[in-house]
């Protein structure tokens, strides 16, 4: 992210309202330690929980200033789960929602990360937070079948499913959601899998009409475009069974119906009056200098 944009999103960041001080001193003490000590190193994240992070980790080391990086989205995870509930963390990176889910919540989740380098890292990370008992890591894509797949492995937390023009690539065994979830479902999806959500959701038909999902979160940004992909069916298909885009304020717990998905994360959920008694009942949770 460029430096403008980052200060940007520190000063307009709600967790870092009325503590823009502290955020940017975080920020900068970051920056030279980063440079100081360019190795991996463990960092507090939200109450007792850490993330093994370091320079250039895009997203995990937003959390450091911003303490949550996808506030509205990572908050809805806090917000939404309860121990014993399931969790899919799909295109899991490095593990930070896995993190929020199992080692904060105490919800049993499951981790699908394909690129082993970053899933060796959720492995650390689910240990860090000893949640090993909760938290199932499986290095793995997801898509529409089962089958062999190359994906990249140079872009960190922007790697996806290989173009046929894309050099430094690691075939990935891939399976189809419904048949990862035979008898059990999540009351939760998270979702970033870089454009290739289409075929993870055409893996799903089975789990998309299945009561006990609740909600999705889910990233369309345009990344679809690559693999040729219309996002707009996506929004469609999600519709078609039952569910419906939100926002999520997380200080006042509200959700507010929208028309269409943003340009980022999009929390969809079927069941309104269920999510909303979750988010509404569910502890308060200490973020940096905050409580949500």
């Amino acid at each position: 992210m460029p430096i403008f944009d980052t200060i940007k999103a520190i000063a307009s960041h709600p967790i870092n309202k009325g503590s823009e001080l502290g955020a940017f001193s975080r920020f900068i003490k970051w920056q030279i330690s980063s440079r100081l000590n360019p190795y991996p190193v463990v960092y507090p994240f939200v109450e007792n929980s850490k993330l093994l992070i370091w320079k250039g980790l895009t997203g995990a080391t937003g959390n450091i200033y911003l303490g949550l990086h996808e506030f509205e989205d990572m908050a809805f995870v806090l917000h939404c789960l309860r121990p014993g509930d399931l969790f899919a963390d799909v295109g899991a990176n490095v593990g930070s929602y896995t993190v929020l889910a199992a080692g904060v919540v105490g919800a049993n989740t499951i981790s699908v990360e394909p690129v082993p380098g970053t899933f060796q890292t959720l492995l650390t990370n689910i240990k860090l937070n000893n949640c090993e008992h909760i938290a199932k890591p499986l290095n793995i894509g997801l898509g529409s079948k089962k089958a062999t797949i190359k994906f990249t492995r140079s872009f960190g937390t922007e790697n996806h499913v290989a173009l046929d023009n894309e050099a430094d690539t690691i075939d990935v065994p891939v399976e189809k959601f419904d048949d990862l979830m035979a008898g059990k479902m999540p009351v939760l999806v998270k979702m970033d899998v870089e454009g290739f959500e289409t075929e993870v959701l055409n893996g799903m038909e089975k789990s998309l009409k299945n009561e006990q999902l609740k909600a999705i979160i889910i990233e369309l940004n345009g990344s679809g475009d690559r693999y040729g992909y219309d996002e707009s069916k996506i929004h469609e298909k999600l519709q078609a069974n039952h569910f419906q885009p939100y926002i999520y304020s997380p200080f006042k717990r509200e959700l507010s119906l929208v028309e269409k998905y943003g340009t980022h994360n999009t929390i969809y959920i079927r069941d309104i009056d269920f999510v909303k008694n979750r988010v509404k009942t569910a502890r308060k949770f200490k973020v940096l200098d905050k409580e949500i």
